[in-house]
């Protein structure tokens, strides 16, 4: 069965325009507003929306991130409850959804289990941040499952054999980090994003997004320009965080998105 990303991508690639990829947390600052947030970003363009399972430790994650999971964990979201968002944004929307994770909300919840669930309530990926993908290979329950792609993480400081196995191993898209550090929107993208996609494309076909720092038009469109597809979060989330009282906040959300959207396609 066809996957709403591979889908996109081939969709996108067909019309040499790179994808949008945008990240919110599940849940913040409520089920009810997260819900329209995450379609406000499908309505203006995002390509796929990278969806954060609220969890007490993400360790990968900046500030700006940890708060949107502890206001989401505080507004009362589980993973049960994400899987309620995403039937709900089925009824309406076909945009590719990935589950942002780590491995320990997935085994309190049951590794299967998770993966049965999120395929059938309609998520497209996940991408595990502290998965070591040395341990894959030896664990039969850690390899793919079927209905949801395996994101592969690959970081600017990998040597060059690490990205040839991780490169190897990718399914749906690659989120190749601009930098190091936890997520943030407090730098701006490395200039070496371009040699760093380049490394990358000689070992496989799959799409390199990259993300990290990418909080401009400016920045978006030259990310753009090098790469298959743009990663935005920190600097989506902290407009949810400014605007986490208003009513309309999915709007204001929706509104700063737009111009990274349209800049990262070259409109």
């Amino acid at each position: 069965m066809s996957n709403r990303i591979d889908t996109t991508f081939q969709k996108l690639a067909e019309s040499n325009t790179p994808a949008f990829v945008a990240y919110v947390a599940a849940g913040d600052p409520s089920l009810e507003k997260s819900l329209e947030i995450i379609k406000g970003l499908a309505d203006a363009g995002a390509d796929v929306i990278e969806l954060g399972v609220p969890f007490s430790d993400p360790l990968a994650d900046g500030v700006v991130n940890q708060l949107a999971a502890e206001r989401a964990l505080k507004a009362g979201c589980t993973f049960p409850k994400v899987l309620d968002l995403i039937r709900d944004f089925r009824k309406t929307h076909e945009t590719p959804i990935v589950l942002f994770t780590y491995l320990n909300p997935i085994y309190t919840y049951g590794f299967d289990q998770f993966h049965t669930d999120a395929a059938a309530a309609g998520a497209d990926g996940v991408l595990l941040l502290d998965l070591p993908p040395d341990e894959v290979p030896h664990n039969a329950e850690l390899s793919a499952h079927a209905g949801l792609k395996h994101i592969t993480l690959i970081a600017p400081t990998s040597p060059d054999e690490r990205i040839a196995q991780l490169a190897k191993q990718s399914e749906g898209f690659i989120y190749a980090l601009s930098r190091t550090g936890v997520t943030g929107a407090q730098a701006a993208p490395s200039a070496a994003i371009g040699a760093t996609v380049e490394k990358i494309k000689q070992h496989t076909d799959t799409p390199v997004c990259i993300g990290f720092g990418i909080n401009t038009p400016e920045q978006a469109k030259m990310v753009g320009e090098l790469s298959d597809g743009v990663v935005v979060g920190s600097a989506i989330v902290s407009q949810v965080a400014a605007h986490v009282d208003a009513e309309d906040v999915a709007a204001k959300v929706a509104a700063f998105a737009t111009p990274l959207i349209q800049a990262a396609k070259g409109q």
